[in-house]
């Protein structure tokens, strides 16, 4: 069987793969600024003899392995996040204040993994499988929305897509689905409330944007409870206030407030932004301030082709065993590869990357973040089978 030819080569590749994903570990780079991993990426595929072409949103690399009248894609991010590693192992980042905190390397390791195998079952593929390593995932506009305008799609356009993402609360050996509407959209909001500051003692000869802001937040709520479906996830959150002012008892000229709006219904996404103007600027006229409001667009939702990820799951079964794929839950959470779901046929599913017994369980975006290690040939021998059995 396939499945059993493509373990055994994932498994004889494992020391390679962890080699290469202590290497990114190592060398963690911010969005954008992925020259070094591009190199390292680039070495690899020399490497194994596959051939390539560079500069795909500034860093990315677009691989390409196999023949036939269909291409599918695989895609893998490697951008790194802007955290001090607080975790002492040999393979600790060496770039102060980045790490490799969201699994990116892991990722990348992955798709490496893949066409390693994928390159000694060359005779096999049927289609061309296009591997998309792609930069800067954690900052807008997303290195995926730059490669697709880049036509990153285009001679040829895959079918569909694949693409992976650890999960420390999955178990290693483990991978976790979710069809149809699986994450979030996400816009940055920043707002600021111009008023009239002056002596906190005579508020009557202020215009007071902390009051003001005050009532805005609140009032921002009902837009979640009150408009918004209930059958359709909608967050929406300020994380950020901070006031132009000095003193206890000085009313400042101005309040700032940050935050984000979560959505799985795109149309309403848009609505929800008309409102959120609407209550800000309606407060700030009733008590003579002005606002500045900037609603940046982020990533949009995340959807799962429900046929294509029923028959991932059944091949992630033959692989993997039964009881190692499980069902996830829609997540609020964003990811860049939503760009590529609202092109074509997509799969984004979560590799299983945590161990409670080896204490590895903190949660991506934390500076001790890691994973157990032998998720790098289970998820190598997954993309591999999904591109053998397109």
């Amino acid at each position: 069987m396939i499945e059993q030819e493509i373990k055994k080569l994932a498994k004889e590749f494992q020391p390679d793969l962890i080699a290469i994903r202590r290497y990114l570990h190592q060398h963690p780079e911010l969005s954008w600024n992925e020259e070094k991993t591009a190199d390292y990426i680039a070495q690899q595929l020399d490497e194994i003899g596959v051939t390539y072409t560079r500069g795909w949103a500034g860093h990315g690399i677009v691989a390409t392995i196999g023949s036939g009248q269909d291409c599918v894609a695989l895609r893998a991010d490697f951008d790194a996040l802007p955290i001090t590693e607080k975790n002492d192992c040999e393979y600790k980042s060496k770039n102060e204040g980045v790490m490799h905190a969201c699994g990116h390397d892991v990722h990348t390791t992955c798709l490496l993994g893949a066409i390693k195998i994928l390159k000694q079952l060359e005779a096999k593929l049927t289609v061309e499988v296009k591997c998309i390593f792609q930069p800067a995932e954690e900052l807008l506009p997303g290195g995926a929305s730059v490669m697709i305008k880049e036509g990153v799609f285009d001679k040829p356009k895959p079918k569909k897509i694949y693409g992976l993402h650890v999960h420390p609360p999955l178990a290693v050996g483990k991978v976790g689905f979710h069809a149809g509407q699986y994450m979030a959209s996400a816009d940055e909001i920043r707002v600021s409330i111009i008023g009239k500051g002056g002596h906190a003692a005579i508020p009557a000869d202020c215009v007071d944007p902390v009051i003001i802001t005050a009532n805005i937040l609140v009032q921002l709520q009902q837009v979640i409870s009150r408009k918004s479906s209930p059958l359709s996830p909608t967050v929406l959150s300020f994380g950020k206030i901070n006031s132009q002012g000095g003193a206890t008892n000085i009313i400042p000229n101005e309040v700032r407030i940050e935050g984000t709006l979560r959505a799985m219904d795109e149309t309403w996404r848009y609505e929800a932004h008309t409102l959120i103007t609407d209550i800000i600027n309606s407060n700030c006229q009733a008590f003579g301030a002005t606002a500045e409001i900037d609603i940046k667009v982020g990533y949009p939702s995340l959807f799962n082709d429900e046929d294509l990820t029923a028959a991932t799951i059944t091949k992630a079964q033959s692989l993997l065993g039964r009881d190692r794929v499980v069902a996830l839950p829609k997540r609020m959470s964003a990811e860049d590869f939503a760009f590529y779901s609202h092109e074509i046929p997509a799969c984004f599913y979560r590799l299983g990357t945590g161990n409670i017994s080896k204490g590895i369980t903190s949660p991506v975006h934390t500076d001790t973040f890691d994973v157990d290690e032998d998720c790098l040939e289970v998820g190598a021998s997954l993309m591999a089978l999904l591109a053998v059995k397109a």
